[in-house]
């Protein structure tokens, strides 16, 4: 454990709480200015937190869980974690996969809140490459047939598995000044609009690169690992892509490949940006698809300041050498000036203020799949 030391441009008398989901439960750690990193609980001990999420709007946590022997299931909690209710998990009975076979519920990917004009609204992103959205604060799920119906899920190579047997949904994000207005980011299938509340999609994936079709620039069929909304300025878009960092400064019409030119940053799975700036992102690369390891075993953050016009290195505190850690999509997570991640090692870091200096709050965690932080 090491203190939280103290940072220009951090924060005096604020308090945070990392939720950390691994393979083996969800790990609640308090982090407090000139205070030590406080281990205060372990949610549903043994089982793989895959998902995490607090709902801004009334400050519900809910919580993923995969079961080995009963699949998946979903859980939220109404007072902080100290005590959870089981919610009825959403449902493909009746639905068919374009292969012909049954769809069934493999993954809960990700969750996203409605509106601050619509409160009981959810939208919730699985694996097998579904949509379901709630009206009723997750009492209930429907499958919005417009975007599993869509016509390009029925064309060879546009919707298909990547890491996994069929597509999956692991991002969505609602324009917070229009709550009918979202996109979700699809592996593989690419970047979906919706401006109608989800009755109607449009591809938005103009300028992205997929290396592994026939036609690159096919206008489905791309591999988005993790997609952002800015929060301010709406029209700006970033991703982290199998094929390269890209973003979007017109509301997804088009994109702008901004890796590195040397390659790194480039490959990798997960994204941060700023709240204020849409200029500012960072990301945690790994080396190719093939070998999924830290490029030159070496545990790197880089940061643009200029939506990727050049990019930097930000990796002090981090092991620089004999480490195999990468980032999962979910496992980087950034408040104010507070940044936090965890490996597939379970290695948990953060650093705090402008900067950047990398603490390490835990080397002994399993696998780490999401983190949320809460203040």
């Amino acid at each position: 454990m090491v203190k939280f030391a103290t940072n220009p441009g951090m924060e005096t008398n604020k308090s945070y709480t990392i939720l950390a989901g691994t393979n083996k439960g969800l790990v609640e750690v308090d982090l407090a200015v000139d205070g030590e990193p406080k281990f205060t609980h372990v949610h549903f001990k043994g089982f793989s937190v895959t998902m995490i999420y607090r709902d801004t709007r009334n400050n519900r946590w809910w919580a993923g869980i995969k079961h080995r022997h009963w699949g998946q299931k979903l859980h939220y909690s109404d007072d902080l974690g100290a005590t959870w209710q089981e919610a009825k998990i959403p449902t493909y009975s009746g639905y068919l996969l374009p292969d012909g076979n049954k769809a069934m519920l493999r993954d809960i990917w990700c969750l996203c809140q409605g509106g601050t004009d619509h409160p009981d609204r959810l939208w919730m992103g699985t694996d097998p490459g579904g949509l379901f959205r709630s009206d009723d604060n997750g009492n209930s799920f429907r499958l919005v047939e417009s975007l599993w119906d869509h016509p390009s899920r029925r064309e060879e190579n546009q919707w298909f598995g990547a890491g996994s047997d069929y597509p999956f949904i692991h991002s969505i994000v609602l324009d917070p000044g229009d709550s009918d207005h979202l996109y979700v980011a699809v592996s593989c299938a690419g970047v979906f609009e919706s401006k109608d509340c989800g009755n109607s999609w449009i591809p938005r994936n103009k300028g992205l690169i997929a290396a592994y079709l026939p036609n690159p620039n096919a206008e489905v069929g791309h591999d988005p690992h993790h997609l952002l909304m800015h929060k301010e300025n709406t029209d700006v878009l970033w991703q982290q892509n199998h094929c390269g960092i890209f973003h979007s400064k017109n509301a997804g019409l088009t994109w702008d490949h901004v890796s590195a030119k040397k390659g790194v940053p480039d490959y990798g799975f997960c994204l941060v940006i700023d709240d204020h700036d849409p200029a500012k992102a960072w990301v945690i690369p790994a080396e190719s698809d093939e070998c999924r390891i830290a490029p030159g075993l070496r545990l790197q953050v880089y940061q643009t300041l200029d939506y990727g016009g050049s990019w930097e290195e930000v990796s002090t505190g981090l092991p620089l050498k004999n480490t195999f850690d990468i980032v999962l999509r979910q496992a980087f997570a950034r408040k104010g000036n507070l940044m936090v991640f965890g490996t597939v090692n379970g290695n948990l870091y953060y650093s705090e203020g402008n900067e950047i200096r990398w603490q390490t709050i835990s080397t002994t965690l399993t696998k780490v799949n999401t983190i949320t932080i809460v203040d």
